[in-house]
């Protein structure tokens, strides 16, 4: 398991989290995964590329699990 720091942000969003952590290429592919049902958040598909992501979600992705701290 990963765990991504907001560094003193309240949120990031679920697309630009998958881009920082280079678990996707593009903006495009990121839209991709998510829209295809790829993505979970907190042990739900999560659909909506911008979804806020705040302290204490859990994201799956692949073989990936990241915590938002």
């Amino acid at each position: 398991m990963n765990e991504f720091s907001l560094e003193g942000r309240d949120y990031i969003e679920l697309n630009k989290l998958l881009k920082r952590l280079n678990l996707v290429m593009t903006g495009g592919e990121a839209h991709n995964v998510i829209d295809n049902g790829e993505v979970l958040v907190n042990d739900k598909v999560e659909t909506r590329r911008r979804n806020k992501l705040r302290p204490g979600d859990v994201v799956k992705f692949q073989d990936h699990e990241i915590t938002v701290r």
